[in-house]
Parts: structure tokens; sequence; C-alpha cells
């Protein structure tokens, strides 16, 4: 991957394996729950810390964005890079946004706990993608993993910092 230092990409921010469509989220909890799953089969992290620190940061204020997008993100110890979960419900799920629609598509960032400015860089480029109306279409329409991955990887490239 030729992507300099300081250079952000979602192709090294998010693993295919981290991309996942699910059925059946009815909660923000079970939704928390599913995201430390997959980020500890794709990262190896620690699904305990994973969930205690999403549900830390979701009580100072959702991460629900508005437009059916939620960005829930924290800080975790042991980690030294920023990484992502992209998840795509099938059922849209009541998640306190600020324009109160439910989510359907939801990218989880995991950062270290001294990351600064990482994973603030990361977490505006996840929102600058997700913002793209033409990217939600596609992702909207798409139920297979490796087209998301393609989809939200593809969508970065064709957008200037």
């Amino acid at each position: 991957m030729g992507a300099e230092k300081g250079q952000m990409d979602l192709s090294t921010l998010l693993k295919p394996a981290a991309v996942k469509v699910l059925a059946n989220t009815t909660s923000k909890k079970r939704l928390f729950q599913d995201l430390a799953d997959i980020a500890h089969s794709a990262y190896g992290l620690d699904a305990t810390q994973t969930i205690d620190a999403l549900q830390e940061r979701e009580t100072l204020g959702p991460t629900g964005v508005g437009h059916g997008v939620a960005l829930p993100h924290a800080r975790l110890h042991g980690l030294t890079d920023v990484v992502g979960v992209f998840l795509k419900l099938e059922k849209p799920l009541d998640f306190d946004a600020v324009d109160r629609l439910p989510v359907d598509l939801v990218f989880a960032l995991f950062a270290p706990k001294d990351s600064g400015v990482e994973h603030l860089k990361a977490l505006a480029l996840v929102s600058r993608t997700l913002r793209n109306t033409e990217t939600c279409t596609k992702l909207r329409a798409n139920s297979d993993p490796a087209a998301l991955h393609a989809v939200l990887t593809a969508a970065q490239g064709t957008q200037a910092a």
C-alpha cells in the first residue's frame, strides 16, 4: 500500500473482514456487541473493553450523525493503529441520531488511547465519505460485504481531501 505516513486511507483503516451485513440487530447494546465481536475477529481487540469504550463514548452524546449514518468510536489501550468496522443493518436501528432517523450504515472507529490527531483525521475521513449521498446509495444497494468494502475504499479515492 503506498500510503505515506500522514496519508489516511480507508483501505488501510478497514479490513475486508471487518465489513459485515447484519440482519437482526435490534438495539444499540446489541450493535455494540456485534461491533466488538467483529473488531475482535478482524483485529484481535478485546471485546469487553471495546463494548465498554463504545458505551462510554456514547454517553457523551450520540454518534448518529444523521441520514441513517452512525459513527461510533472509541479509544482503546493496546492498539497501535486506527482501525474500522463497517456494518450495514438490514433493519434500521433507532440510534438517537441528531435527525431522529433510524440508522442502517454504521462505521465504527477504534483508535489507540494516545492517538491524538490520527483519530480525528480518521473520523473526518469516514464522516466525509459517508456524507456523500452517492456513496450511501451504493452501500444501501449492496448486501455483499466484499462489494461494500470496494464501495467504501473506492469512494474515498474520488474525493479530494
